[in-house]
């Protein structure tokens, strides 16, 4: 069994399976990957689809799993104060292929990084090529000057989870802060929001 310099990676996952078999296979094989290097798990806190299937392998190999919901496991008052109770338990951050909410929760972590609120790495689990026209609108995003070339590097991809993992352990923050150093204080988030909405 190997190690990592990670203890906790948080994983965003759909709570529906895909209608790819291979989308379920990545799960599993990530679960495998994360008891290999003795990772704990952070996640979301389902039972079911993807979700299911990774905190499932995680716990039959003996890792520890932090569930993070708005009703069960780790109570929170609401949706932002969970994201918040995820990304500080985590030290790094994975998107398997998913909907609304799996890229929701992965662009907000990538803000926080270019904002400089943490300088923690982000991948891309792109099984299959399910992230392609997700990268491919990056690029243009980037070359229409809407994306900073700097702010590229913030996202690591690949097609496997052994790969992402030693990618995401070599992983150097190198993109131009939009802001100054925040912390992770719910609180300053929650009126940062609310001044934002509010202006």
């Amino acid at each position: 069994m190997g190690t990592s310099k990670f203890k906790k990676i948080c994983v965003f996952c759909d709570s529906s399976l895909g209608k790819k078999k291979s989308y379920q296979d990545a799960a599993i094989d990530l679960g495998k990957e994360l008891v290999m290097k003795n990772i704990d798990l952070v996640y979301g806190g389902g039972n079911i689809g993807l979700m299911g299937l990774i905190s499932h392998t995680l716990f039959d190999g003996g890792k520890h799993i932090t569930g993070v919901t708005i009703e069960e496991v780790k109570p929170v008052e609401n949706i932002h104060q969970r994201k918040t109770e995820i990304s500080l338990h985590a030290e790094a951050f994975i998107a398997m292929p998913g909907g609304y909410g799996t890229l929701e929760e992965f662009f907000e972590v990538i803000i926080w990084a270019q904002l400089g609120i943490h300088s923690k790495p982000v991948g891309l689990l792109n099984i299959d090529g399910y992230y392609n026209s997700l990268l491919s609108f990056i690029d243009q995003a980037i070359e229409k000057g809407f994306i900073k070339p700097s702010a590229h590097h913030i996202i690591v991809s690949t097609s496997n989870a052994k790969e992402l993992i030693d990618k995401l352990e070599d992983y150097y923050p190198c993109h131009e802060e939009v802001a100054l150093k925040l912390n992770w204080n719910f609180k300053q988030l929650e009126h940062s929001q609310i001044n934002a909405i509010s202006t």
